[in-house]
C-alpha cells in the first residue's frame, strides 16, 4: 500500500506536471517574484530521469512571452515543454470551424491571429484582467444571446490568484456570469478539463498513474489531475489557504510546504 500513496507514489513515477504562477512563481510588476527554491527545484527535476512538463491557465501573455519572463527570472523551461489554454483554444475553434469573438487579455491576442473573427459564432473568454469592464461582458453577452446555439469557451475557471500585491478575480467568476445570463455551460479550456492533462499526459507518453501534478489550486490543479488518474499534491505556496487541507470534496495526496520540498521528498524516494 506505501507505495500507491504519497510519498512512497514517487517511487513508480514517470513524469511530474507543474503549475506555475503560484508554484515557480507569484505574479506582479515587471516579470513577477520567483518563490523561493523553486529554480533549483526545476534543476534537480530536470537533472533527475523524470519527464517534466508545465501546465498552466496562463492567459494574460503569449507562451513565448510567457516562458521568456520565466527565462529572464532563471528557469531552465522552453516553449515544448509548455501546456496553455490559448494554443488549445485554438484548435479547438479550427477544428470546429468558429469564429471567436474574444474577450481576453490584450497580451494574449496573437494566440488568435490565424482565426477568422468576423461574424462572431461563439464566444472565448479568459483572464482579461481590467478588460472585464461592463461594457465588455454586455458585449460578449449579447454576442451569445443573439446565436442560436450560444457556445462560451472559458481559457480555465479559477476563482482567483495571487499576485505580489494580493488576491485578484480570476476568469471563472466572469464564466459563470455568462453562464447565468445565457443559461448555459461553457466549455472549459484549461485546468481542470481532463482532455488538457491528457494533452500533456499524451506529449510525455505516459499514462495517468505514471504522472504527478504539483499546483497550489486543490480544485483545478490537484482535484483536476486526481480526477484523471493522476496524483495531485498541492504546495503551501501562491493561492493555498489553510482551509484546503479540509475541504469537503477534494484531499491531495499529499501538502507540502513548497516546491522545493515537493522535490527533494520524490528525489529521496527514488534514491537520488
Amino acid at each position: 500500500m506505501a507505495d500507491t500513496v504519497w510519498p512512497g507514489c514517487a517511487k513508480s513515477l514517470k513524469g511530474v506536471v507543474l503549475d506555475m504562477c503560484g508554484v515557480l512563481y507569484d505574479s506582479g510588476e515587471g516579470d513577477g517574484v520567483a518563490i523561493p527554491g523553486s529554480i533549483e527545484a526545476v534543476k534537480k527535476l530536470k537533472a533527475s530521469d523524470l519527464q517534466l512538463r508545465f501546465c498552466t491557465n496562463e492567459t494574460q501573455a503569449t507562451r513565448e512571452k510567457f516562458v521568456a519572463k520565466l527565462q529572464r527570472l532563471g528557469f531552465d523551461i522552453s516553449v515544448s515543454e509548455v501546456f496553455s489554454p490559448a494554443p488549445a483554444a485554438l484548435a479547438v475553434l479550427k477544428e470546429r470551424g468558429l469564429r471567436p469573438h474574444l474577450l481576453v487579455y490584450d497580451g494574449v491576442l496573437p494566440e488568435f491571429d490565424s482565426v477568422d473573427k468576423t461574424n462572431p459564432n461563439c464566444v472565448v473568454v479568459g483572464d482579461a484582467a481590467e478588460n472585464f469592464s461592463y461594457q465588455n461582458l454586455n458585449e460578449a453577452f449579447r454576442v451569445l444571446i443573439g446565436l442560436e446555439k450560444p457556445v462560451l469557451f472559458s481559457l480555465g475557471q479559477g476563482r482567483y490568484y495571487k499576485e505580489t500585491d494580493g488576491l485578484k478575480l480570476d476568469v471563472g467568476v466572469y464564466m459563470k456570469a455568462l453562464e447565468y445570463a445565457c443559461d448555459l455551460q461553457a466549455e472549459v479550456i484549461g485546468k481542470p478539463s481532463p482532455m488538457f492533462f491528457q494533452s500533456v499526459l499524451s506529449d510525455m507518453g505516459l499514462q495517468p498513474h505514471e504522472a504527478l501534478m504539483i499546483g497550489d489550486d486543490l480544485v483545478n490543479d490537484v482535484g483536476g489531475a486526481q480526477h484523471c488518474g493522476m496524483k495531485g499534491v498541492q504546495v503551501r505556496t501562491g493561492k493555498y489557504r489553510p482551509s484546503d487541507e479540509r475541504h469537503p470534496t477534494v484531499a491531495a495526496d499529499g501538502t507540502v510546504d513548497n516546491l522545493a520540498q515537493a522535490v527533494d521528498v520524490i528525489l529521496s524516494q527514488r534514491g537520488h
